[in-house]
């Protein structure tokens, strides 16, 4: 027994004295090196891509999707990119045994591609893995995770799974594939996406560059190859379609070189956005434009044809809610030309065949191209100011509803012996007419004798402050409020004095059309204001956005920006001249409100008539506006005016200008139809039965 317990001590006794030795070696001997150690020892942050929300349409059609794909990623440790200075050149090389092991990896890699992969898929080379790994750091910092491959079959993902720890630093990572409808829906509205290296001259992510430099947290930093929202609407709401990025704790040296990945927080996918678009009528409406484009192009209208109408451009906003059912820029093209080159910029050959249409013509004066002559899609009101104009003579007391113009055809206004002369379209003379009448018949001549000179002469120079007013307060040569990228307020000339000749001559010519020019998107609210009786809506382009779940985040009702207070005689007036004869509507089941408009620029050297075109259905009760611009398409009523007709046919299937989906009636037709059949055949298989 007294054995036992001697061994038991001395064992006990020869076990601290181990542990104490121990001790002592790591404070006096290690304890520097594994200091030194720690201290180059960090952690680093690694953003991982979110999945992108989804873009849709009105009735739920997916416009803009991501797929998810499996991404090969591979976090390359020191000895893979050792350098050393070459004893000939002096440039920075890799060591011997870093481009051996480089070389091997990449090699396994290729066989392991071609090996699993499928027979379509990307086929990588040694030299494309090789280039893909950054050894140099040209692309990524030395810790950052290196894209190898995307869009992994199952046999590689299960290959690479179950064999992760031959391969340094290897995961598998979900991202999003970029997707546009083939159908180009609203492809300039609904914008583009491209890579976050090229995105940085974007003032959104200049911010984000200049906030993350102090506060590199990982739920703000972007990845140089996650692709990021760059015009439309993609940009627009990038921050909800984004989501929130994952990351990984990558340990790493001294070197800046990961050690070890120490864990991963997963991304949280984007919300999605809900537009306001109807994919049916949108596509009604760039169809119409083009069908209109090419009619132009080989019907005469007034004796000849409009080889140079090569553009359109249509809105299509609901009156009592603002919701943007259309809003076209035609000719488009294929978004997905963005995304299509994978981790690359844009193919440059692409890139020449869009460079002129890649851009929102209905809020931009950049548009879709350009017409025969160089017009752009911002161009003169023409005609279509002029209930407006005669809403502003009314209220400013130059005359009443009742009051009565003698219309000769001609006007002048200026100094004595340097008069100039206006006269209306095709030198029409109309005669006797009330405010009503010169709407409809469109009379350049009371507008300047009525309205402009009446401003110059009550107001001097400041009648042009009053005329400016009276337009932001529709909507012309202010932001719309819609929230979209780029939107454009409109070219105000009659400001410019020095190009008019007078402050006179600025009001006059303002008064009938000529000295402003405004974009598709400002007339079809412009429209909607006179809708409304002076009530400016917000236009809306998206209804409510969701989480992945499905949940609503928020959503988008009406929004009034200003009202303008005019008698209710004066509305009257201004709807009952907005009768205009219009060939196109002649058997359109509803009485509506319209203003058709010939706006002049000249161009190389010569006067173009662009056609302009405005209108609201029903008169009574509206429920949708519209606007059309046909640059160089001649008069607005044989251009613009029949793509509007098709608009307003388009909306009334789908939701009804009444209230009541033609849709719907016709099929409710067709289901009586087949019981009605059902019927018939029931009773002849009785009568047969009986016989």
């Amino acid at each position: 027994m007294g054995l036992r317990i001697n061994v038991f001590f001395f064992s006990t006794f020869l076990i601290f004295c181990v542990i104490i030795i121990r001790l002592a070696v790591l404070q006096f001997v290690e304890g520097p090196t594994l200091s030194e150690v720690e201290t180059s020892r960090e952690v680093k942050n690694v953003p991982l891509a979110a999945m992108r929300g989804v873009i849709y349409a009105d009735g739920g059609e997916k416009i803009a999707y991501s797929t998810p794909v499996q991404s090969l990623y591979i976090t390359l440790t020191k000895e893979y990119s050792a350098k050393e200075t070459d004893k000939d050149t002096g440039d920075l090389v890799l060591t011997a045994d870093a481009q051996a092991k480089s070389n091997a990896l990449a090699a396994k890699l290729a066989d392991d591609f071609k090996k699993y992969g499928t027979a379509d898929g990307t086929r990588m080379t040694q030299a494309d893995i090789l280039e893909a790994m950054d050894l140099f750091f040209k692309k990524y910092q030395g810790f950052t995770p290196r894209r190898i491959k995307v869009g992994l079959s199952k046999e590689e993902i299960a290959y690479f799974m179950e064999h992760k720890g031959a391969y340094p630093g290897l995961e598998i990572v979900e991202e999003g594939l970029r997707h546009y409808d083939k159908d180009t829906v609203a492809v300039q509205t609904v914008g583009y996406v491209k890579l976050y290296k090229y995105s940085n001259s974007l003032a959104i992510y200049q911010n984000i560059i200049n906030a993350t430099r102090n506060n590199p947290e990982a739920g703000l930093t972007y990845k140089d190859d996650e692709y990021v929202g760059y015009d439309g609407l993609e940009l627009q709401y990038q921050r909800e379609l984004r989501g929130q990025n994952g990351y990984q704790e990558v340990s790493i040296n001294a070197q800046n070189m990961a050690e070890k990945i120490e864990r991963v927080i997963p991304p949280v996918k984007g919300n999605d956005i809900w537009t306001t678009i109807n994919k049916n009528v949108q596509l009604k409406t760039e169809q119409a434009i083009l069908d209109q484009i090419k009619w132009l192009h080989t019907n005469p209208v007034l004796g000849k044809l409009h080889p140079d109408a090569l553009t359109g451009y249509a809105v299509a906003m609901e009156v009592d809610t603002g919701n943007i059912i259309a809003m076209a820029s035609m000719p488009d093209y294929d978004t997905n030309a963005w995304t299509s080159s994978g981790s690359t910029s844009i193919d440059p050959d692409v890139w020449n065949k869009i460079v002129a249409n890649y851009q929102n013509g209905t809020i931009t004066p950049y548009s879709s191209g350009r017409s025969g002559n160089g017009l752009e899609s911002t161009v003169y009101l023409g005609s279509t100011v002029k209930p407006l104009s005669v809403l502003i003579g009314l209220n400013e007391g130059f005359f009443t509803t009742s009051t009565v113009y003698q219309d000769r055809g001609i006007t002048d206004f200026g100094k004595a012996g340097h008069e100039t002369s206006v006269r209306n379209a095709s030198n029409h003379v109309y005669g006797t007419m009330d405010p009503a009448r010169a709407i409809e018949k469109s009379s350049n001549v009371f507008m300047v004798d009525m309205v402009g000179k009446s401003l110059y002469k009550k107001y001097q120079g400041k009648g042009i402050d009053v005329w400016d007013t009276y337009m932001k307060e529709f909507g012309l040569g202010v932001s719309t409020e819609v929230g979209l990228p780029k939107e454009f307020n409109g070219y105000i000339n009659y400001n410019k004095i020095e190009s008019t000749g007078s402050a006179q001559a600025s009001l006059v010519y303002a008064s009938f059309g000529q000295q402003a020019g405004y974009t598709t998107l400002q007339l079809a609210q412009y429209a909607s204001t006179l809708a409304n009786q002076g009530i400016r809506i917000k236009p809306q382009l998206v209804s409510k956005i969701t989480d992945a779940q499905g949940n609503v985040v928020k959503k988008f009702s009406r929004q009034v920006l200003n009202k303008v207070e005019f008698d209710e005689a004066f509305w009257k007036e201004v709807k009952q001249g907005m009768n205009s004869d219009v060939s196109a509507f002649n058997d359109f089941p509803y009485d509506f409100a319209r203003k058709t408009g010939t706006s002049q620029q000249d161009a190389k050297g010569q006067r173009r008539d662009n056609g302009v075109f405005i209108a609201y259905a029903p008169r009574v009760n509206p429920k949708l506006a519209v606007a059309v611009v046909i640059p160089e398409g001649g008069f607005g009523s044989s251009s613009a005016a029949p793509v509007a007709r098709k608009i307003f046919d388009a909306y009334d299937w789908e939701y009804g200008l009444d209230g009541v989906p033609k849709k719907s009636l016709q099929a409710a037709k067709t289901a009586a139809g087949i019981a009605n059949q059902t019927k018939e055949d029931s009773t002849a298989t009785s009568t047969t039965n009986t016989n």
